[in-house]
């Protein structure tokens, strides 16, 4: 065998075949481009409720950590989520003022939970959930009950061309 054929021989270099990335296959590490920034996706959370899943996503920039949120209900829907300050206990009330933006509250559940990378240590917990809207339906405030700890995110719906994957292997 020369050395041409060695250095050039597809059959001997084994080539890592990297799976197409799409809003419900992104992985620990990969790279979410949104807004003219670059995220590291630090942590997965799949949630399930009766059958139903969505999934979030913990996104590590420069400056800040958001969530991306992806879930396919009659069709893809998607949002960008940031943690507030906004205090809440149970019960939670069917209306929630955030900064002068009052929400009302859309949908609520218990959906079990499996959690990847920074998430791990919520997998298979138990998650109370509540989804509220404002009156424009542009806004979101998402309310999480996780043990005694009540954790609060507002958002706003984004189009899958504002998201850019890149897989990290």
């Amino acid at each position: 065998m020369s050395i041409f054929s060695r250095l050039f021989n597809k059959k001997d270099k084994e080539v890592e075949k990297v799976e197409e990335r799409n809003f419900f296959n992104i992985q620990i590490n990969d790279i979410i481009t949104y807004n003219f920034e670059d995220y590291q996706v630090s942590g997965k959370l799949i949630y399930n409720d009766g059958g139903y899943e969505w999934y979030a996503y913990q996104l590590v920039g420069t400056n800040e950590t958001i969530w991306l949120s992806a879930e396919m209900d009659d069709e893809l829907e998607l949002g960008i989520y940031k943690s507030t300050k906004q205090k809440l206990t149970e019960p939670i009330p069917n209306k929630v003022t955030v900064e002068q933006t009052e929400y009302t509250l859309d949908e609520k559940g218990t959906a079990s939970v499996r959690g990847e990378g920074r998430g791990k240590n919520v997998n298979g917990q138990q998650v109370k959930y509540f989804d509220f809207a404002n009156d424009a339906e542009d806004r979101f405030l998402s309310v999480e009950i996780w043990g005694s700890e009540v954790e609060v995110s507002e958002g706003h719906e984004i189009e899958s061309y504002e998201i850019k994957i890149i897989a990290a292997s």
